[in-house]
């Protein structure tokens, strides 16, 4: 009984059908997906009746697929056992992973890609597939259809991955080294193909390397608006290292050993590109590829293509002058080694470059230079350096400017002359190239806006800084306020406090002329400049808000992304008209749109350099500042010490009177001990004597003229604060010794106590008389 028909809209069990994903020669691919799980697979199925060479052919891609296991080539599924009822003419289905970013035809299509992939897209497509063919080749499989087509993209952890699919036309080298079918896509064919000649795998090189050469450039590389059948006789001739042929529109044909421009490769990597097509298009199948090395077993070409990605490249952006720079690094090489380099290739001094990251973080120079290289991360495209000169604040050019193609600059000046006519075939090339230089406009301001904001993201930590700077200044300028109050208060307690001493006869002008300086000295350091500086800061602060809420600080590319979208929806215009060679155009629109896009690239890049200089001067601003703090931080540092010294020669000061005043009542201890003193009225009268001109202090121990037991009490109580003050002296002599330093805590606590004991033994000394003479000469 025959199969019903397939229907598009067909459900099997848990698995839902959702689109048609492609059309083969003889086959349909179908999206399906689980209900449950929400998987999804691809799943191949033959459409036609099949000749029994076709149905060997489906048969064995089926059978490769299901032995082979590699990131770049995709994998295949068991087939749900729901599905197997749908197969038709009773071959099997092929279930594969689903890939849903589309194949490489599909990114190539699109306008802005019309001139070449970017870099980084260049080099993800060289590891990728060249990983997945030398992949084949070690099985000993040929893929002999690598085309754009053949090559699908994958999502995988957050990076697009290409897989190789499409073995329908793989050949199984164990069937044979020389194969002699006659298959795969004209196009992408090696010449010994389609003549039908016996080929091995380097007819893979050959496809490899033109789709390399249309991802990098736009189009094939052997006159790719012929088929080879037309071209292969006019390419035949071709240098061993020519890498292209193209027709002028006289006739000739013109071949060239390097990439053309307009492609969107840095200068480094576009030798090594050139060196590995020139081995992999190779005419000849015996030579192409290069000779096999011995020891790895991989040809020339694989292993220059492994150098390639292998290369550390630093991409640095010259903002000085909007150019790019590529440096190639060499193993464990120095920041220094690079930066000279640079100074040789920017004519910037090594001392004025700063080099910021996206981040506006300046590369560390006890770093290797591989730190302007992150893992996993190729081309110029995806990441930069930004690089600055130092002594200037203001950039004023003259800037690099994007080259214009020379077909392009052709149909702007004659559009100045007169509206020339074009055929359609040369239009659609020229307005590509058209559309890729406005669209490399604005990608070139847009790095250049990158580069701005990792200027002012390096302000922003440099402002971070002052703000550190500032508040370290204004603490320690706190504190040695703090200080000085404290000396001040103290000073003029001690002047309080020596006037009433005076009265008892107690007096040093050395120490007093000290005290007196001191007080003088502590007010000049209060002028330590802090507050100047403050305001300077916070205006500086001000400056830097302004430039952040500035609109100068957004991107003001809005108008030539309008221009892109109209250039891009001209050239769709263009590709939509009749492939008749004998219609022509006009191409004034296209012109328009170029011309509006250089002048509001301009505008937009002078407005974009006159708030890079102002957050520059803002910077300078910053830096300038740093030495002055500094300077301030060391002033009011020595400032503190000084008053530090001077307190500490105080408490010595004290020190020594105390210990005088000790003596001295040590002494007349002895005295009031001694027979001569045993008279109670003897020592009454001396004590009437010692008594001061002026009222004494309100002490409740100090003699009445009437009281005879006082001189026994008052020696008693002298002892009780001589012991006092003896204990109070060890302590602090202790507490000393632990410090070279003294602190102020240390002198908080015990100098109060000493101070109290010592107005404490002066009002006892009321009583014993210490005369000026020796208190002078020990001062």
């Amino acid at each position: 009984m025959d199969k019903p028909p397939f229907r598009q809209n067909q459900n099997c069990g848990d698995w839902e059908f959702k689109e048609r994903l492609g059309m083969g020669s003889f086959a349909h691919v179908y999206l399906y997906q689980n209900h449950d799980t929400s998987e999804k697979i691809a799943v191949k199925m033959c459409r036609l009746e099949l000749i029994p060479r076709n149905k060997d052919r489906w048969s064995r891609e089926i059978q490769i697929m299901k032995k082979l296991n590699n990131l770049n080539v995709v994998t295949a599924r068991d087939v749900p056992e729901e599905m197997k009822h749908i197969a038709l003419n009773d071959l099997p289905l092929l279930a594969m992973e689903y890939c849903s970013k589309g194949d490489l035809r599909k990114m190539l299509s699109k306008p802005e890609n019309c001139c070449g992939l970017k870099e980084s897209e260049v080099l993800s497509l060289l590891n990728d597939v060249g990983s997945g063919v030398q992949y084949l080749h070690e099985n000993k499989i040929i893929h002999r259809d690598l085309k754009p087509e053949n090559v699908v993209l994958q999502d995988v952890n957050g990076k697009l991955v290409h897989k190789i699919i499409d073995l329908g036309y793989a050949k199984d080298l164990d069937q044979g080294s020389l194969c002699t079918s006659f298959v795969g896509t004209l196009q992408y064919l090696a010449p010994e193909l389609f003549e039908n000649k016996p080929y091995t795998v380097t007819v893979d090189y050959w496809s490899f390397g033109t789709m390399i050469f249309e991802c990098s450039c736009g189009f094939r590389p052997f006159l790719h608006n012929l088929q080879p059948v037309q071209w292969a006789s006019k390419v035949r001739s071709k240098g061993p290292k020519d890498i292209m042929a193209v027709e002028e529109l006289n006739g000739d044909v013109r071949f060239s050993t390097h990439l053309p421009y307009p492609n969107n490769l840095s200068r480094t990597l576009l030798e090594r590109m050139e060196m590995l097509l020139q081995l992999m298009l190779k005419w000849d199948p015996v030579q192409r590829g290069g000779k096999t090395n011995a020891d790895s077993k991989k040809p020339q070409c694989f292993e220059v293509l492994e150098q390639i990605l292998c290369m550390k490249v630093v991409h640095i952006l010259n903002m000085t002058t909007a150019q790019v720079h590529s440096f190639q690094l060499v193993p464990e090489e120095s920041l220094h080694s690079l930066q000279r380099r640079i100074e040789t290739e920017t004519k910037i001094e090594l001392v004025n470059q700063e080099l910021l990251q996206e981040t506006g973080v300046s590369l560390d120079p006890r770093k290797a230079a591989a730190q302007c290289v992150l893992d996993g991360v190729r081309g110029w495209d995806s990441y930069i350096i930004y690089l600055f000169d130092k002594s200037l604040t203001k950039y004023s050019g003259p800037f690099s400017a994007r080259q214009l193609p020379d077909e392009v600059n052709a149909i702007v000046c004659s559009s100045f002359i007169s509206k020339s006519q074009l055929p359609l075939v040369v239009l659609k090339k020229v307005w590509g190239e058209a559309v890729s230089y406005i669209c490399g406009l604005k990608d070139d301001y847009s790095r250049l806006f990158q580069g701005q904001r990792a200027a002012m993201l390096s302000l922003l930590r440099y402002n971070t800084n002052l703000t550190r700077c500032k508040n370290g200044m204004f603490a320690f300028s706190q504190q040695l306020k703090a200080k000085l109050d404290f000396f001040k208060s103290s000073i003029q307690y001690d002047l309080e406090k020596y006037s009433d001493q005076m009265h008892y006869g107690i007096s040093s002008e050395k120490m007093l002329k000290a005290w007196q300086e001191n007080e003088g000295k502590a007010a000049a350091y209060a002028q330590v400049p802090v507050s100047h500086l403050d305001e300077e800061i916070m205006s500086l602060h001000s400056e830097i808000v302004e430039l952040q809420r500035s609109p100068y600080a957004r991107r003001q590319g809005d108008v030539m992304e309008q221009l892109e979208e109209k250039a891009i929806e001209l050239y769709k215009q263009l590709k939509m008209k009749s492939p008749d060679p004998d219609v022509s155009s006009d191409s004034s629109e296209m012109v328009k749109a170029i011309i509006q896009t250089v002048q509001n690239q301009d505008k937009v890049l002078r407005d974009l350099y006159a708030h890079l200089s102002k957050i520059l001067l803002s910077k300078q601003k910053i830096i300038d500042l740093f030495p002055r703090i500094e300077k301030t931080l060391e002033n009011i540092k020595d400032a503190d010490n000084t008053v530090m010294q001077m307190q500490v020669k105080r408490q010595r000061e004290f020190w020594h009177l105390l210990k005088i005043a000790c003596a001295q009542n040590s002494a007349r201890n002895s005295i009031a001990a001694s027979p001569e003193l045993s008279n109670p009225l003897q020592v009454s009268q001396w004590a009437q004597s010692a008594q001061p001109i002026s009222n004494p202090h309100p002490l409740t121990s100090l003699p009445g003229p009437n009281d005879s037991d006082a001189a026994p009490r008052l020696l008693q109580e002298n002892q009780k604060y001589l012991s006092q003050l003896t204990s109070l002296m060890q302590e602090a002599a202790d507490e000393q010794s632990k410090s070279i330093v003294v602190s102020w805590d240390v002198f908080s606590q015990p100098a109060r106590l000493v101070m109290d004991a010592w107005y404490s033994v002066n009002a006892v000394s009321y009583i014993s008389v210490l005369h000026v003479t020796t208190f002078s000469a020990v001062c």
